[in-house]
C-alpha cells in the first residue's frame, strides 16, 4: 500500500510540475545560453534559402508562334491570325485550320507571336486579292496559283520564300506603308489581349536571315508596351542578312525609344557551321571584342529545340551523352542545297 501511494504522488508531481514548464518562457536546461546560440549561428541553416531573394516561379509560355501574317505559315494552310493565337494561348477553343475544335489543357502565362518580319501579312493579302499588291504581276501571279490549291499553291508558296532570301521579293510588298499597317493591327491585337497579372502578350517578331540557304533567324522581343513597338516598324532581311547590323537596329530603336528589345537565335543546327562562328562570316577574320559584346548584349537566350531539330546537342561533339541524340536533323542548311559535314557541328550547338 505504502508503495502505491508514493507511486501516485511521484506522478502526480510530475504531472504537475510539466505544465510548469510550459508556460515558462526559460526552461530549464533547454534555454540556450550565448555560446549555443554562437554554435548555432556558425553553422549552415536549415533552409538554404534563408535572406535570399531571386524568383521562384515559373511562367510558361512560347517565344516562338507563327500565324496566318507569316509567308510560309499561311501559304501552307494556316488560316488562324494573331487573336485567335492569343485566345488559344488564354486557355480559350478555337478552330484549328483543319476545322477541329482545340483548346489547352492548361492555360499558357505568356505569349510571344513571333511573325516573320519579311512580308509581315502580305501572303494573305495576296490570298484575299488587295489590289495594290495584285497590281504587280508577280504578285498576281502568286495570287492565282496560290488560290488553285494542291502542288501548285505549295510550289507558289516556295518561291515567294524563295524570292525573300534571294532579295529578289517584289517593291510592292516591301513597302513601308504597308509594313506599317500591318505592323499596327498587330501590336494593337496584342495590347487588345494583354492582362496583367493574368496573362501576358509580348510584342515580337522573326528577323528571318537565310542568306545562301543557312539558317540565322532571330525571335525579336520586346519589354514594352505598343505606344513604344509602333515606333519603328520590324527590321527585314531586304535591308539587311547580316545579324551584326540587326543588332544595330535593337541599339537604334533602344536609342529612339528608351524601349528594350532582345533576340533570339534558333536553329543553328540548320546554319551549317556559321551560329556561333570563330571566324565572322562577313569580314573572314577573327572575331572582335566588340562582336561578343552586343551578342552578349542583345542574344542572352538561344532556343535549343523546335520543330526543325534540336540544337543543344549533337552525339559527335558529346559521345557520352546518352540524350544528345534527341531530335538531330543534320543533313544540310535550311533549304538543303548544302550539304552538312562534321566540321560544322561545332559552330553549330548550344553546347
Amino acid at each position: 500500500m505504502f508503495y502505491k501511494i508514493l507511486s501516485i504522488v511521484s506522478l502526480f508531481i510530475v504531472i504537475s510540475i510539466q505544465p510548469t514548464w510550459a508556460q515558462d518562457s526559460n526552461p530549464p536546461g533547454l534555454t540556450p545560453t550565448a555560446d549555443d546560440a554562437d554554435s548555432i549561428g556558425s553553422k549552415q541553416r536549415f533552409s538554404p534559402y534563408a535572406g535570399r531573394a531571386f524568383p521562384t516561379r515559373v511562367y510558361w509560355g512560347d517565344t516562338h508562334v507563327h500565324t496566318n501574317n507569316s509567308l510560309d505559315a499561311r501559304g501552307l494552310g494556316v488560316t488562324l491570325g494573331v487573336e485567335e493565337a492569343y485566345r488559344f494561348a488564354r486557355g480559350e477553343e478555337v478552330i484549328s485550320s483543319h476545322g477541329l475544335p482545340a483548346k489547352l489543357g492548361r492555360p499558357l502565362d505568356w505569349l510571344v507571336v513571333a511573325d516573320h518580319s519579311d512580308g509581315m501579312g502580305a501572303m494573305k493579302e495576296i490570298i484575299a486579292g488587295n489590289p495594290r499588291l495584285l497590281a504587280d504581276p508577280t504578285v498576281r501571279e502568286w495570287h492565282n496559283r496560290i488560290n488553285e490549291g494542291g502542288q501548285e499553291a505549295f510550289e507558289a508558296t516556295m518561291e515567294v520564300i524563295r524570292y525573300f532570301a534571294e532579295g529578289k521579293t517584289p517593291e510592292v510588298v516591301l513597302d513601308r506603308g504597308f509594313q506599317q499597317t500591318i505592323w499596327d493591327e498587330y501590336v494593337d491585337i496584342a495590347e487588345e489581349y494583354n492582362e496583367p497579372g493574368r496573362f501576358t502578350a509580348m510584342i515580337g517578331y522573326e528577323w528571318t536571315s537565310t542568306e545562301d540557304g543557312n539558317n540565322l533567324h532571330r525571335n525579336v522581343l520586346y519589354r514594352d508596351d505598343g505606344d513604344l513597338a509602333r515606333r519603328m516598324v520590324p527590321y527585314t532581311t531586304s535591308e539587311s542578312f547580316n545579324p551584326e547590323d540587326l543588332w544595330k537596329w535593337m541599339a537604334r530603336f533602344e536609342e529612339t525609344t528608351g524601349g528594350r528589345v532582345l533576340a533570339i537565335a534558333h536553329n543553328g543546327n540548320l546554319s551549317n557551321g556559321i551560329m556561333f562562328p570563330e571566324i565572322n562570316p562577313k569580314t573572314g577574320k577573327p572575331l572582335t571584342k566588340d562582336y561578343a559584346d552586343e551578342r552578349a548584349r542583345y542574344e542572352p537566350l538561344y532556343e535549343v529545340t523546335q520543330i526543325k531539330g534540336d540544337g543543344e546537342a549533337h552525339p559527335k561533339l558529346s559521345p557520352d551523352d546518352e540524350f544528345a541524340d534527341h531530335e538531330n536533323l543534320d543533313v544540310g542548311n535550311l533549304n538543303l542545297t548544302v550539304p552538312k559535314t562534321d566540321d560544322m557541328l561545332q559552330f553549330e550547338y548550344a553546347r
